[in-house]
């Protein structure tokens, strides 16, 4: 009999935040999986580091930030192969992912790779989408509104494309690519009904208007939350 293989969210930063469900089965699981910087530490573990026994085995998944796919789908062949041999000899496993798996979740090029072949089982976690809302107190949406959800690395003609098509936005991945975003805000008169926030849930959340944002200075986890009636509530 083969072992389980649990994709858990383990929410936006804010250890508190996981869910009761992924909680148990993080804490009956013999081995923990996670990603992790081919040279640095992992931000899933840190977040779950409260819960853990220092009893489990634990396997880190060294992913390459590299534009390129490849590597990174390298890295997700390798780890594959070893999460088999763990499940081929009985042993469940909980493959931690910030966020949600299924929310731009690194668990589902795993879930790819080995959801024909073993029993796999997704918890869902807090997103960071719903963590920045939480913390800006901005509701996403209301009745028949369109929330579009952006990666800030479009190009810029299809970001403002799809901004015109939507009540609520927001756009995600923001980092390196922020005051062309902030830019584009600009020219669309969409100033004031937008709002700033990084690290959401973490510790060294901040929350900012977007002026007050150097040009190089807004993080990979940060989002701009808009919605084109200020509230949606009005």
């Amino acid at each position: 009999m083969t072992g389980t293989l649990y994709g858990l969210g383990i929410g936006p930063g804010d250890p508190d935040l996981i869910t009761l469900k992924a909680l148990k089965i993080l804490q009956n699981s013999p081995v923990v999986a996670y990603p992790t910087l081919e040279d640095g530490d992992s931000l899933a573990r840190a977040i779950v580091a409260p819960h853990l026994s220092g009893e489990q085995e634990e396997i880190a998944i060294r992913i390459p930030m590299a534009v390129e796919r490849k590597p990174a789908q390298d890295a997700y062949d390798t780890a594959a192969e070893q999460l088999s041999a763990c499940l081929a000899s009985g042993r469940d496993i909980a493959v931690l992912c910030e966020g949600d798996p299924f929310f731009y979740g690194s668990f589902m090029y795993l879930f790819g790779r080995m959801a024909e072949k073993f029993p796999v089982e997704v918890v869902p976690g807090v997103s960071s989408l719903t963590a920045c809302a939480a913390a800006l107190q901005t509701p996403l949406s209301a009745r028949n509104d369109v929330v579009s959800v952006l990666p800030a690395p479009l190009d810029s003609a299809t970001l403002k494309a799809r901004i015109e098509a939507a009540d609520s936005i927001a756009i995600m991945k923001v980092g390196r690519h922020f005051d062309r975003v902030r830019t584009l805000i600009q020219e669309m008169g969409l100033m004031d009904k937008a709002n700033y926030i990084e690290r959401a849930s973490m510790k060294n959340q901040r929350i900012l208007s977007l002026e007050d944002v150097a040009a190089d200075a807004a993080p990979y986890f940060s989002m701009i939350l808009i919605h084109k009636r200020g509230q949606a509530w009005k």
